[in-house]
């Protein structure tokens, strides 16, 4: 039986698509860290609202105010976690493409270059919600720290 592609033709499409797999193994590296960041929140809420009953008014207030920041922090942990997941899915479909390209001998350079702007933007986006997330994280604990000082004098 002949053989479709040659050996040259599939090492060469290896090649071009090295580069976006690495981007590909970044990017679950960053949904790992997303989805741990947002487990910790739900778990949190989860965990304030099944006591928050039975704590003292003034607990109960600091609870509740936890609660209103850890619904703050999961809007954008959420959508960075969509954004890098649709990012990592175009940088797959790009992986496809330029095997394709390489392989049937097609002309997907603008598709190819579009699909990995796009995938760049989405994967920017992303790292600027979890920014956004961290910061609205950091913020709470230092207003938290500042009553603890306050409540000490």
């Amino acid at each position: 039986m002949d053989q479709i592609f040659s050996a040259a033709d599939i090492g060469s499409a290896i090649q071009s698509a090295l580069a976006p797999v690495f981007l590909l193994t970044a990017i679950a590296g960053l949904l790992n860290v997303l989805v741990h960041r947002l487990s910790r929140v739900v778990d949190r809420a989860r965990h304030l609202e099944a006591n928050a009953a039975g704590f003292a008014a003034d607990k109960r207030r600091i609870a509740i105010d936890d609660l209103a920041v850890l619904a703050k922090r999961m809007a954008p942990a959420n959508w960075a976690i969509a954004l890098c997941t649709m990012a990592a899915l175009l940088v797959c479909l790009v992986v496809a493409l330029l095997f394709l390209e390489q392989l049937v001998g097609g002309r997907l350079d603008v598709v190819v270059a579009l699909m990995f702007i796009a995938a760049t933007m989405l994967l920017t986006g992303g790292l600027m919600l979890f920014l956004w997330e961290v910061q609205l994280a950091l913020r709470s604990v230092r207003v938290r720290a500042a009553l603890l000082l306050e409540e000490r004098i």
